[in-house]
């Protein structure tokens, strides 16, 4: 993140740097041939659905690792699986969140629901894309825990969650 002192031309070189990033990764992604819905957030339902859901437990205020968020609660084109902004339809409440949190406002807590060790947002997407893009590795997070009648694979045998986050580099 390169800061020019100007709060404004900040935000705005944020977002232009995060759409760039989504498009080399679309381009690459296209480039190896992966399929077209390879990069696309994951709905918490093809998770959840499977497990059999039974019901939710809200846990309150926690600050959570980035790493840690798998996807949305609804289906979203508006971002990638790494919250980066898939186009310009998003920039003006990206920015002025950017802004906001630049100028040291007050940025609510998003919103998530808890699956395992995985986070899937319900409210909060821009958030999460401005906290990617300016490196942050924390986020605060109103926490609702999926109830499951099969518990949930988040680690591989290795013990490494088996999402990835996304080099913001």
């Amino acid at each position: 993140m390169l800061d020019t002192g100007f709060p404004q031309a900040d935000a705005e070189n944020d977002f232009l740097r995060a759409r760039r990033r989504q498009f080399v990764a679309a381009l690459a992604n296209r480039l190896r041939r992966r399929p077209v819905g390879a990069n696309r957030l994951v709905p918490l339902d093809e998770i959840a659905g499977p497990l059999g859901w039974r019901g939710e437990r809200r846990v309150g205020l926690q600050t959570i690792r980035l790493d840690t968020i798998a996807g949305t609660t609804g289906a979203r084109r508006d971002f990638d699986r790494c919250f980066r902004p898939t186009s310009s339809q998003v920039r003006f409440r990206w920015e002025r969140l950017a802004l906001a949190q630049r100028r040291g406002e007050a940025i609510p807590p998003i919103e998530v629901y808890r699956l395992g060790g995985l986070h899937f947002v319900s409210d909060g997407h821009h958030r999460v894309s401005i906290a990617a893009a300016t490196g942050q590795r924390l986020i605060d997070a109103y926490v609702t825990q999926v109830l499951t009648a099969v518990p949930p694979r988040t680690k591989t045998p290795t013990g490494t969650p088996t999402t990835r986050w996304c080099r913001t580099a």
